[in-house]
């Protein structure tokens, strides 16, 4: 009860104790424990909740509404159940909406998008294909929302013949396939079951297809979606739902086909399709964001590639060299070096390199590994040296600082070799 009175403040009580109460009379007592009083309030309460991700407590706040005589709008289904679906909570979202067609509500065309969404999240293709009948027999038209949500929802359990079967429907309705849908076809190869050999090979020309959608094909957030803040990665099931309100460029929204087959796999720990899939990535000009960096290196260490995995972690915490991510780099170097695990050549080399062309900041990673190859008596490759040279200098510091005349020495040695002076 604490809990749920801290949600919308004021020392009001959201749940009433042991459900009881006294209509006899507007007490004063009565009206400090009452949280809300007609819908208006009400409909606050549940956007309240919802954005505090206590979706848990939906349920109650609409018993509490029952009980209190207040009559919920189309505004508050269309919120409770947007809800219930980033909570996938598949019988609280059919709860509502019997609820709202008891009270004489047909449902929209929103409303089904969002309940075909729950099922996808449940992993439950057949009732979301039941919806859908059902959206026919109400003569509630489907529209493109609808299509890609009932493909996402049929691809979480591999229903290639059913996502196949929606790509032809959506086709003969003059709708184009988008970067949502490919997503989807891709997640419903990953899917399936049993996996066959080609199945990374079709997610490669899957992505290789995806290129020719434009985005006079795409199929934009409604309204409605914007109001209840559902974004459309959450509306249709995408790998990147539960990143996509993160800031700092964690997620670029551009790569949605990308995202979808790096996750797809790094499921499948086939390390050589996702490099090639990589490559794809460099040859159009794009970089790896968090999200695909994630990936990347959750493909590496579930092979047991744990060199690769290591320094693509470390890669990318040194992305934009935020003190946070620099940090990292350093705790994780720790970690591996207390656990006896040695950096390679290359891999030492890469990672100075990175670090050395810090512009801002203490150095302190980049010292780091130079101390650490050092020990372990490895020459870092002439890029490195040359760049970690460039990086001291460009510091204040002493003429004699023991690793600057240690780096002056091994890069004077590298030039020497193809006749140059020191």
């Amino acid at each position: 009860m604490k809990l749920l009175q801290s949600i919308h403040g004021h020392g009001k009580t959201l749940l009433r104790a042991a459900r009881l109460r006294y209509f006899s009379t507007q007490s004063e007592d009565y009206l400090r424990r009452n949280y809300a009083n007609n819908v208006s309030e009400y409909n606050t309460v549940v956007a309240s909740v919802a954005a505090q991700r206590r979706h848990f407590l939906l349920r109650d706040v609409y018993d509490d509404m029952m009980l209190d005589g207040v009559q919920p709008t189309r505004d508050t289904f269309h919120s409770l159940i947007a809800g219930t679906m980033k909570s996938s909570r598949l019988q609280d979202a059919f709860f509502f909406k019997d609820q709202m067609k008891s009270m004489g509500l047909v449902p929209d065309v929103a409303l089904y998008n969002l309940l075909i969404s729950t099922c996808g999240k449940c992993r439950n293709s057949e009732h979301a294909i039941q919806i859908l009948e059902e959206m026919k027999r109400s003569e509630v038209k489907p529209t493109g929302q609808t299509y890609i949500c009932l493909l996402n929802a049929c691809a979480v359990t591999g229903r290639i013949d059913r996502v196949y079967a929606i790509v032809r429907d959506m086709t003969a309705a003059g709708l184009g396939l988008n970067k949502f849908c490919y997503a989807g076809l891709i997640a419903a190869h990953k899917n399936k079951t049993p996996i066959t050999d080609d199945t990374a090979a079709k997610i490669l020309e899957l992505v290789e297809q995806s290129k020719g959608w434009s985005s006079a094909e795409a199929i934009g957030a409604t309204s409605e979606n914007f109001m209840l803040g559902v974004t459309l990665e959450e509306l249709y099931n995408i790998p990147t739902a539960e990143y996509v309100h993160r800031r700092g460029g964690f997620i670029d929204k551009r790569l949605t086909v990308y995202h979808a087959a790096f996750n797809a796999l790094a499921d499948l720990c086939n390390v050589e399709a996702m490099e090639a899939l990589l490559q794809m990535l460099e040859n159009d000009g794009r970089s790896p964001d968090a999200f695909i960096t994630m990936q990347i290196m959750r493909c590496y260490l579930q092979s047991r590639n744990l060199d690769r995995g290591y320094k693509t972690l470390m890669e990318g915490a040194m992305i934009d060299y935020t003190p946070k991510g620099m940090q990292l780099v350093c705790d994780t170097l720790s970690n591996m070096t207390k656990r006896n695990y040695l950096l390679g050549p290359k891999m030492g080399s890469d990672l100075l390199f990175i670090a050395a062309n810090e512009k801002a900041g203490g150095y302190t990673t980049a010292n780091y590994l130079w101390d650490l190859l050092e020990a372990q008596k490895i020459t870092p490759s002439q890029p490195a040296v040359e760049a970690y040279y460039e990086g001291l200098k460009g510091r204040e510091i002493p003429e004699d600082d023991p690793r600057l005349l240690k780096v002056t020495e091994v890069l004077g040695n590298f030039r020497s070799r193809i006749g140059r002076r020191p």
